[in-house]
């Protein structure tokens, strides 16, 4: 029989050459073989501890480092390594913009089989970190120990922080986070602590008990923050206490809400937010537009960024101010919106109603009467009679979710034949798929790459289709 560390063998100096998927390096052993590897650069030299093997590849961990890319720089946080987020710090922000766009070139031309007329440079964030508008945080009586279990009595296991990496009931406790700005880690460790000193119990997502089981912080540009505690159980007492220790501690926290969720998923969607103190929901502006943020409202995450990739679409629409649009995966109209004062007239559509009565709040309230929203599944209600009922658009703004448009929908754009389809993608990799798709028709123009999220792997594409 074959032995496992045979099947899962230790690699000797693994040559790094290439930043790859999923924040992880790529590296090529004395094989030949392709390795990926997290938490290693371009021009590592390292053991590498091979853990999964594919056809084609295998993935591992580094064991130990041999040579250092001398491009590397030191991570500025403390539980890089072991937190899965943030996996880019060691490269400066230049490298990480520059495989950004590589990422976004390779698979338009590996999936896709395009190349566009003219690539704008990426737009790279002026904030590389604290960033974010909004962070959800688990408690968990899971806490991952990060070194060797101290001796004796161990005070407790209780944890309030990110997921381990592929294990759903393990919890890294989060001393400081440098994605949003403070109060939040003041914030975060002041819950914590008051919570363990009072004897509150933290979620288990084996056995599913415990009280307190999810923090959501938002703020906005003005300074004022929102916190949504999500409890496991209705224990009003305890629910109270708890924020009003908050609301007294923190000025700043100008809306605080609370839910309960006794289901096995943590999703809030579905359940009833009931507000604790202060203002239904925060008020983002952009350029003279208001939007508003409730404890379920999607807004994009970077504020700055969102701004300068709504700028992107509008300049390679443009506009002449007697279009018809359509934005499919509108959202909460964010976009649509945005447009709207450049436009005849904008049809937004999206599968959350939430998000659509979130859309028609926001154009009410900033006097936008050219827009209009239509909650419903796009792969089902994108038809002949949806377009009967609202015109045949002359543009089209495509922002979908990671898994891409339905082919039903691309089918129904390539029939409407609209003069430019502007597509937004936050995975270039199904944006190449369907772009290929409809690439016998549109030509792919131009395209501009958008980083929204710094010290990540993660990249934002916007390309222009011109019909053929």
């Amino acid at each position: 029989m074959q032995k496992k560390r045979d099947k899962y063998p230790l690699l000797k100096e693994v040559h790094f050459f290439d930043a790859g998927a999923e924040g992880k390096a790529v590296g090529r052993d004395a094989d030949g073989k392709i390795v990926f590897a997290a938490f290693a650069m371009p021009g590592d030299v390292a053991d590498v501890q091979v853990v999964k093997k594919r056809k084609g590849f295998m993935e591992g961990r580094v064991t130990q480092f041999h040579t250092l890319s001398p491009e590397r720089r030191e991570a500025f946080c403390t539980h890089f390594g072991t937190c899965g987020g943030c996996k880019w710090q060691h490269l400066p922000y230049a490298l990480q913009l520059k495989y950004k766009q590589k990422q976004v070139d390779d698979n338009l031309q590996r999936i896709g089989g395009l190349t566009a007329e003219r690539v704008h440079p990426i737009a790279g964030a002026e904030k590389e970190t604290h960033y974010r508008n909004k962070l959800e945080y688990t408690f968990s009586n899971r806490r991952w120990l990060t070194g060797p279990r101290p001796e004796g009595d161990f005070p407790h296991t209780l944890g309030l922080g990110f997921h381990i990496p592929g294990m759903f009931d393990r919890i890294l406790d989060i001393e400081e986070c440098w994605l949003q700005e403070e109060p939040s880690n003041e914030i975060r460790l002041a819950i914590r602590d008051f919570a363990i000193e009072n004897g509150y119990t933290f979620y288990d997502a084996r056995e599913q008990h415990g009280l307190l089981r999810n923090l959501i912080l938002r703020n906005n540009l003005k300074g004022e923050w929102m916190l949504i505690l999500v409890f496991h159980q209705n224990d009003q007492d305890a629910i109270e206490n708890l924020l009003g220790f908050i609301r007294d501690r923190f000025p700043k926290l100008t809306s605080i809400h609370y839910v309960i969720n006794a289901k096995q998923n943590d999703s809030i969607a579905d359940l009833k937010v009931r507000k604790f103190h202060g203002s239904d929901f925060l008020t983002e502006e952009m350029e003279g537009l208001y939007f508003r943020i409730g404890p379920k409202s999607f807004f994009q995450t970077n504020t700055h960024q969102a701004l300068r990739l709504y700028q992107i679409v509008k300049e390679m629409a443009e506009l002449k101010g007697d279009e018809h649009l359509y934005d499919l995966y509108t959202g909460t109209g964010t976009i649509a919106l945005y447009l709207a004062r450049h436009l005849k007239s904008v049809v937004g559509v999206e599968y959350v109603e939430e998000a659509v009565a979130d859309a028609r709040v926001n154009a009410r309230e900033n006097g936008i009467e050219n827009a209009q929203f239509v909650a419903g599944d796009l792969g089902k209600m994108f038809d002949d009679a949806f377009v009967d009922k609202y015109g045949k658009p002359d543009v089209i703004v495509s922002d979908p979710p990671r898994a891409g448009m339905h082919p039903k929908v691309i089918q129904q754009i390539l029939k409407l034949a609209p003069e430019k389809i502007v597509y937004v993608s936050c995975n270039p990799g199904t944006q190449a798929r369907d772009m290929e798709m409809l690439k016998e028709a549109y030509h792919l123009k131009l395209t501009q790459a958008v980083d929204m999220f710094p010290q990540t792997q993660h990249v934002e594409n916007v390309a222009l289709l011109i019909r053929r």
